[in-house]
């Protein structure tokens, strides 16, 4: 029997092997194999297939590009320059492959299989390296590098971009689930402006484990699925001081239902492309928020006001785990209002509301008690951006909807934190109770999430007795302030109003919301080190803790991850240099 070419073509494919001296352009044709590339880092290069190693490759995976190609133009000059582009959402760019020997670090088997529909032996496969190295590129995508700008610490930064990151595809996963894929630090593009395109190995550590943690942790964000490290020399002035240092290239493979931002609208507005801007937003408010009728002619005004509410709950979130993001740049905050781009992030030890984890930052715009504040300064600026396309109506209820963000905001930090003292209902004085909480968290630098963790674990009777036992360490440094004792009498008064609750039933709930396990600093900071000396191990061990935060685990006690931060942490800082 005479089988179709295509037909052929993917059955050599699925069987493990292309068929030898078949050119790659009829594989492309179906979009079944990695295409493989040339000597010319910025072109794909014609040739055959690779040669497929066991049945867990990506021979037939269905990564493409045309949803985005096809809704929108792309950057018409064809070289990898830097310059300023016009009059497009992407330019085609291709990631640059290292030079030197690349090592795969750690994958996440969730997102892998449970996302991408990938079999986690797929890791051990030479292809797989290649693909999430930069390497090779899925024959039917087409690496994108968007284009995007931003107010970066209050002041509009003009054309910024993906300045070392590649969209490599866009996935629709069994669930029916749309995700974009990107190279992080995949190199050079037309927005790397006087970058080298590259991430470093400790920056990548961090975002790779940050983003999982926080997945974990029930917050909104983007995903990781893969961390390779190359030998290629990259140098680093990682805090701006004049002492550059040699560090190594490495790429994090993550994952978002988009990667539009904020920005993403304001370069559109600002440059006066209005008709590219209402395109963009058409198809952001299609494909992402399924709720607004296209038909409806305040659906802009029906996009502002979600995104409005749930910036607000999202930040809301970060503020229950004590999560201080470090650069809440409008190029930084997600139209979906998921968490993005992770830098210089920290959570906090101590409770401090002027907590700043990114040195850089000497204004202190960004410390964690402002948050909310840029949230509703980023929002406006969004609204600045919609402006043009609003009638005089929907700016006057545009700008209603901007007021009420403070209220949304404040009425759901109250919630999160109620759940995480463990009240039910509502009464009248909880804004007090917490609030008094959080004063004495402040006045006695009491540690911020073994201070929920402990009062989870804490029996009433200890706390009346105010008993409080050495293994709750938090606690202790709560209980020498002197109005300790005053806080425990409000609480416990506030308890006996929970209807038809225990204190079993209490600590039981309180240990679901308030985490044992976060990402400190010092522990990013540990397997970092180990990472720079190949030992990959506490890497390991971090994904594996994180990936269950509220459960007591063996191995993380034994690592000391709930214990009082070690006094080195203290002298630990993070920049914007990656």
């Amino acid at each position: 029997m005479r089988w179709p070419p295509w037909l052929a073509a993917w059955l050599a494919c699925a069987c493990g092997a292309c068929v030898a001296g078949r050119p790659a352009a009829l594989c492309a044709s179906r979009g079944l194999c990695p295409a493989p590339r040339g000597t010319n880092a910025s072109q794909p290069a014609p040739g055959h297939c690779l040669r497929r190693r066991g049945a867990a490759g990506l021979c037939a995976w269905p990564l493409a590009s045309d949803s985005l190609l096809d809704s929108f133009p792309t950057d018409g000059i064809q070289e990898n320059y830097v310059r300023n582009v016009r009059n497009c959402i992407f330019s085609i760019v291709y990631p640059t492959p290292f030079k030197s020997r690349v090592r795969l670090v750690v994958v996440s088997k969730e997102v892998l299989e449970n996302i991408l529909d990938l079999d986690i032996s797929v890791k051990e496969t030479s292809d797989f390296l290649q693909f999430v190295s930069g390497g090779n590129v899925i024959v039917g995508s087409v690496p994108l590098a968007h284009r995007y700008g931003g107010h970066q610490f209050g002041s509009w930064a003009g054309q910024l971009g993906d300045g070392r990151a590649h969209l490599i595809g866009v996935y629709t996963n069994r669930h029916g689930e749309r995700w974009e894929l990107q190279l992080k630090g995949s190199g050079r593009t037309p927005y790397s402006r006087n970058g080298d395109g590259r991430a470093v190995l400790r920056s990548s550590v961090r975002e790779f484990l940050c983003s999982e943690a926080m997945h974990y942790l029930g917050i909104p964000t983007s995903r990781a699925a893969s961390l390779v490290v190359s030998d290629d020399d990259v140098w680093r002035d990682q805090f701006y001081n004049g002492n550059i240092k040699k560090e190594r290239g490495a790429i994090v493979l993550r994952l978002a239902k988009s990667w539009f931002r904020i920005g993403s609208l304001e370069i559109l507005a600002h440059s006066g492309e209005l008709d590219l801007q209402r395109r963009l937003l058409d198809f952001i408010i299609q494909e992402h928020f399924p709720s607004i009728a296209m038909n409806d002619s305040d659906r802009y005004l029906e996009f502002f006001s979600t995104v409005v509410s749930e910036t607000a709950d999202l930040i809301a979130l970060w503020m229950s785990v004590g999560f201080a993001h470090g650069v809440c740049n409008t190029d930084n905050f997600s139209l979906l209002s998921i968490t993005i781009d992770y830098g210089p992030f920290g959570f906090m030890d101590s409770y401090d509301p002027n907590f700043v984890p990114n040195t850089s930052d000497d204004e202190r715009r960004y410390k964690i008690g402002n948050q909310a504040n840029v949230g509703l300064f980023n929002l406006s600026k969004l609204l600045q951006a919609l402006n043009p396309l609003l009638d005089p109506r929907q700016k006057q209820l545009a700008s209603q909807i901007l007021e009420g963000y403070g209220e949304h905001y404040y009425s759901r930090f109250t919630e999160l934190f109620r759940t995480k003292l463990g009240l039910l209902g509502e009464n009248k004085n909880d804004n007090y109770l917490i609030a008094f909480l959080l004063k004495l968290m402040e006045d006695t630098k009491a540690d911020f999430t073994m201070t929920f963790r402990q009062l989870s674990e804490i029996t009433e009777d200890q706390l009346k007795e105010l008993c409080i036992p050495e293994e709750f360490w938090a606690l202790q440094d709560l209980g020498k302030h002197k109005l300790f004792s005053e806080w425990v009498t409000m609480y416990l008064l506030r308890l006996n109003r929970n209807k038809g609750d225990s204190d079993t039933k209490r600590r039981t709930r309180m240990t679901t919301v308030n985490p044992r396990y976060i990402l400190r600093n010092w522990m990013a900071e540990s397997a970092v080190q180990k990472a720079d000396l190949n030992d990959f191990s506490e890497v390991h061990l971090l994904q594996q803790v994180l990936q269950h935060p509220f459960q007591r685990q063996q191995a993380a006690e034994k690592a000391g991850y709930s214990l009082r931060p070690p006094a080195w942490a203290k002298d630990l800082k993070v920049s914007c240099s990656s």
